[in-house]
């Protein structure tokens, strides 16, 4: 199932991180987020790529044209460096096709700019590129395959600490309560759409806005309600929440809880046994 990535966005919000690079490149880590992203959708098997490249795409054909294995993979060094072998690798058995969309282009419009690479797609998955979650994505594929619905989208909580203020007449304040602990959802990416997603947008249309409503009127946009771990990357604040999750278990690599729990070959003998 192919994976297509919103990568246009110039991150104006992070400025200073972002002067020179696309938004999903800005790096948690060793890694720009875009890596993250895709190795979540990796480690369900979704491994064939279409990066919709927008401001600045040039820094994203470079990074995997010169991608460097050694940042994030063991490796053997000998012979003065004349042999190099990998313990392990990261994106040997990726596809990633490359497509400009547009500088200015929105959602909706880099989504119809590569379409003729979607063919034969009956179902994939879409991304904005620059958000983080461990969503089950089986679960939300199962869900989605049980409906009729045409698209889905991950709803969920917002993170952001900002308080609901509820006001009544003359503005006299009846309650505040932190955003995130109300029931207000949020459109969280993590796309599933079927090829049908194509008939409902028209030139110049922005995704969620004129598709999607044509969707509701059908009935044919689903929402996948999770409460777990998500978090986007708006704002130099949300950037550096990422950093400080990463240098410990961070929740979005599902990768490496997965090779976590693989038991050892010790392990199976005694389980054997």
């Amino acid at each position: 199932m192919k994976v297509v990535l919103f990568c246009g966005g110039a991150g104006m919000r992070l400025r200073g991180y972002a002067d020179d690079v696309p938004k999903p490149m800005v790096h948690i880590g060793t890694r720009p987020i875009l890596w993250h992203l895709m190795k979540y959708y990796a480690h369900y098997g979704h491994k064939d790529f279409i990066l919709c490249l927008g401001y600045k795409g040039s820094c994203i054909k470079d990074y995997f044209l010169h991608y460097d294995e050694s940042v994030s993979n063991d490796f053997v060094w000998s012979q003065g460096g004349k042999d190099i072998r990998f313990l392990n690798r990261d994106i040997d058995d990726w596809t990633i096709t490359f497509v400009e969309t547009g500088a200015n282009a929105n959602i909706g419009e880099r989504l119809k700019a590569v379409e003729p690479h979607l063919q034969g797609e009956e179902i994939f998955l879409a991304n904005y590129g620059d958000g983080l979650s461990d969503a089950p994505l089986p679960d939300v594929l199962a869900a989605f395959r049980r409906s009729e619905a045409v698209a889905s989208l991950l709803a969920v909580q917002p993170t952001a600490s900002f308080d609901l203020v509820d006001a009544g007449p003359g503005g006299v304040v009846k309650d505040i309560c932190a955003l995130a602990r109300t029931d207000f959802w949020i459109n969280g990416g993590f796309f599933v759409m079927r090829k049908d997603i194509f008939n409902y947008i028209q030139p110049g249309e922005e995704l969620v806005r004129e598709p999607f409503q044509r969707l509701m009127e059908k009935n044919a946009l689903q929402a996948y309600k999770y409460t777990g771990f998500w978090q986007c990357m708006d704002t130099f604040k949300d950037k550096q929440r990422l950093e400080e999750l990463n240098q410990g278990a961070a929740p979005w690599k599902v990768w490496e809880r997965a090779a976590k729990s693989i038991p050892t070959s010790a392990e199976l003998v005694l389980t054997e046994a």
